[in-house]
């Protein structure tokens, strides 16, 4: 695992909990930031495999 994985992988978790509060608080901006922030991350995964 290269450091872009490492970073990816924090990044998606952090994305994942973000979006986890943003629903159960009903902060539709927390939601769609935290998802926005996983996708970047899976992306930077991906990335980091090649």
């Amino acid at each position: 695992m290269n450091k872009d994985q490492v970073k990816g992988k924090t990044n998606e978790i952090k994305g994942k909990i973000k979006e986890t509060t943003g629903k159960v608080t009903g902060n539709k901006s927390t939601e769609y930031k935290g998802k926005a922030q996983k996708h970047g991350g899976k992306a930077q995964i991906i990335y980091g495999d090649h």
